[in-house]
């Protein structure tokens, strides 16, 4: 193993080289290609931020191909500090990997200067959004940005992990891992991607709840999100999962994301995690209701900044206003997801969610 991998923490080594601007020493290690972990574990570097490791010796039967991403937004630092954890310790020897695991450093650049994104919400930009052809990359739509390159690049490498699976058989899972900018009443959440009639699986609402998700907003139409893209294209079981609130790197308080990090740390050890069957019934399942666009620079919220997601409004009460025409709930206990009005017009400022009822679209 170089030194450069097995001696240093993989996130620093990366984040020095974007605030440098040289990425000479991840090409170096791009080009030795894969390499010899432990005596069972080879790991290769794919791009900045982006590696993969695979077990020599693992059971067919019980093999997972799994992506895990992290820091899409660059400001998450939560999920970054897991990821990384669990790079370092693959790296040095002292986790097991029991599967093909991929993870993914999203935004290097954004977390550098702590914000979401440089130019453009790169979870926005996914499933061909960010306007360039695999077969002809300088056919873009829009002015090509720092986010729109990232993610056609992690688009390349999340398809060539999922394509090099032979055994079609293979479980193809990707968390997408987030925070969120707001306080919420459900602390930790998860959007399942839009199935297209495919049916939702208790094993995957159980592994959630094993991460200490206990709220699951359910997709009905398709995005441009990374977990989408995985879920849509590859059949992946994928999810965009939201552990807690945004917070700096270095304050994050580390019992907070106990759960989650245990259960990452036994999905990617293990054959396969102990999980609870029944976990769905006792969870918050939601479908969205309204998707309210910007439409106009007058666009507003109807409450303050300190309001949690998933807040419950009235039938008929005001959530926003347009031109100063109040857009309403238009269901009692109608609650609020994202709301940010300060998104560039034409794109999404808020989600209204109700209740579902998932009982008859369960397998597993």
């Amino acid at each position: 193993m170089s030194l450069a991998l097995s001696n240093q923490d993989f996130l620093q080594w990366s984040l020095t080289q974007a605030k440098n601007r040289d990425f000479s020493p991840t090409h170096y290690e791009i080009s030795k290609g894969w390499q010899t972990a432990t005596e069972t574990l080879q790991v290769r570097v794919l791009d900045k931020g982006v590696l993969e490791f695979q077990n020599l010796r693992t059971n067919a039967t019980h093999a997972k191909a799994i992506v895990l991403s992290c820091g899409i937004h660059g400001n998450e630092t939560a999920p970054i500090e897991i990821c990384n954890d669990i790079v370092n310790q693959l790296l040095k020897g002292e986790l097991h990997c029991a599967h093909r695991l991929m993870v993914q450093f999203g935004n290097l650049e954004a977390m550098l200067i702590g914000q979401r994104f440089v130019e453009e919400n790169l979870n926005r930009l996914f499933s061909g959004a960010h306007g360039i052809r695999p077969d002809d990359k300088s056919n873009l739509s829009e002015p090509l940005n720092p986010e729109r390159r990232r993610a056609f690049a992690l688009e390349q490498h999340t398809r060539q992990f999922f394509q090099q699976e032979t055994d079609t058989k293979a479980h193809r899972i990707h968390y997408d891992l987030h925070t969120a900018i707001r306080d919420s009443a459900h602390e930790r959440f998860a959007i399942y991607p839009f199935r297209h009639g495919k049916p939702y699986r208790k094993s995957q609402l159980a592994f959630l709840d094993k991460c200490g998700v206990d709220t699951v907003l359910i997709s009905e139409q398709p995005t441009t999100t990374y977990s989408y893209f995985s879920s849509n294209e590859f059949g992946a079981d994928a999810f965009t999962v939201e552990l807690g609130k945004v917070k700096p790197f270095g304050e994050n308080h580390h019992d907070d994301f106990a759960k989650a990090r245990n259960a990452l740390i036994e999905l990617v050890s293990k054959p396969q995690p102990t999980i609870n069957m029944d976990a769905w019934q006792h969870m918050n399942l939601y479908q969205i209701n309204q998707v309210i666009e910007k439409q106009s620079q007058s666009f507003r919220l109807a409450f303050d900044d300190q309001t949690a997601n998933f807040t419950p409004f009235a039938k008929g009460q005001a959530i926003a206003y347009e031109d100063e025409q109040a857009l309403t709930a238009t269901q009692d206990d109608e609650r609020i997801v994202f709301p940010n009005a300060n998104v560039p017009v034409g794109q999404r400022a808020l989600l209204t969610v109700i209740p579902a009822d998932l009982s008859q679209q369960l397998m597993d």
